[in-house]
């Protein structure tokens, strides 16, 4: 629903066609957002039908196709969310990718590489130019960006991805000190095994993907595969006026793998 004080909560989210993003969107919908949907250009088509669903709860939508690993364009996805959607007062940096599944030992720079420019690059870049308007607008504001349970402990074979979820978590501790003055909270959420299309398909080598080497800790652990919907819950709390005293934070939802329950 609309402020009685002042316009409609904007939210961004970026990896929004589909799986985590796509239930991030329509959560913060449902909880009175208008929201913009960002993913890359090949996904528009999903963006689009994304937009329906946000449209048909009642709460303005808008398509963002743009690559979140270039400095222009999340400068200019930013620029268009207030254009179309007045002003911006939650980030959710939630694009991410996989790959790069092999043992240190035969690590293959130019694969890592293309990881760190999503997950860690992108990330940056969303945290940045969201910081950028929130501070120009005043207020206050709320960024939360997207790290893993692979963020908090390493897993075998999973260097390239690990590697990134950590530095999205040490990331949003360093913007968390960096933007406190401006009332604007950083916090991450760390998935464990989410039952998506990146983790039902992603197995780009002979080691399976991630979603193996995590199955391979679940069966040592009671911890369970979860929905998208369980961490949409988690962001909606951390984009709500309600967690101004969480910042710096990277909050596990993962079932208990990281607890080894």
């Amino acid at each position: 629903m609309s402020s009685a004080t002042g316009p409609n909560r904007v939210a961004l989210v970026t990896g929004g066609a589909q799986g985590i993003g796509r239930a991030i969107a329509l959560r913060l919908a449902s909880d009175g957002l208008d929201v913009a949907v960002n993913d890359i250009p090949s996904k528009l088509a999903l963006l689009t039908t994304v937009v329906g669903e946000i449209q048909s709860l009642g709460r303005k939508g808008v398509a963002l196709p743009y690559d979140v690993r270039e400095d222009e364009e999340v400068k200019s996805m930013v620029d268009k969310t207030v254009d179309e959607l007045g002003r911006l007062d939650v980030m959710v940096a939630n694009a991410g990718i996989g790959g790069g599944y092999m043992p240190i030992m035969e690590a293959d720079p130019a694969k890592w590489e293309a990881i760190f420019a999503v997950n860690i690059r992108g990330v940056v870049l969303c945290y940045k130019y969201a910081a950028k308007q929130m501070v120009k607008q005043g207020g206050g504001g709320r960024i939360i960006g997207a790290s893993s349970v692979g963020g908090l402990k390493g897993f075998a074979n999973t260097g390239a991805y690990c590697i990134t979820k950590a530095a999205v978590r040490s990331l949003t501790q360093t913007a968390a000190l960096e933007f406190a003055d401006h009332g604007i909270t950083v916090n991450a959420y760390a998935p464990g095994v989410i039952e998506t299309n990146l983790t039902i398909r992603d197995t780009d080598s002979k080691l399976g993907g991630p979603t193996e080497t995590f199955k391979r800790a679940l069966k040592i652990t009671h911890a369970k595969t979860g929905q998208p919907e369980f961490v949409a819950s988690l962001v909606s709390y951390l984009a709500s006026p309600d967690s101004h005293f969480v910042t710096g934070q990277t909050i596990s939802i993962d079932g208990g793998l990281n607890s080894g329950i």
